[in-house]
């Protein structure tokens, strides 16, 4: 839990909004995004649990400026998963452009940072 808090706090940027000790929970966001971090319990399990978590799934958060995470995770020597890379995507008739990167957290979850360019 130590290590996923730091890692979302300290180096991506996501505030704490609150936290439950004894349970060991934590509730954060960044810009809009939200996630709890929780560890095994064996309450919320609908599968067997090893790591790589999350194989499969990937998390979009958008950030106004990925620079600043980007600096961050090079600074600590987190290897990306993707680096920073410009992409377009459509959506119906509007042509999405955006830089984005991916990171593993520490339970091996990818995250997908964007800032979009032009819509």
């Amino acid at each position: 839990m130590e290590k996923s808090k730091w890692f979302y706090i300290e180096i991506l940027g996501f505030q704490l909004e609150y936290e439950r000790r004894n349970d060991k929970f934590a509730f954060l966001s960044f810009n809009g995004a939200q996630i709890m971090l929780k560890e095994i319990n064996g309450y919320w399990n609908t599968g067997l649990l090893e790591y790589p978590f999350g194989r499969g799934v990937n998390f979009q958060i958008i950030a106004d400026d990925i620079q600043p995470i980007v600096e961050r995770l090079i600074q600590k020597e987190i290897l990306l998963f993707r680096e920073p890379t410009v992409s377009e995507y459509k959506s119906n008739e509007t042509v999405i452009k955006q830089i984005e990167f991916l990171v593993q957290d520490p339970d091996g979850y990818l995250l997908r940072f964007l800032q979009e360019i032009s819509r």
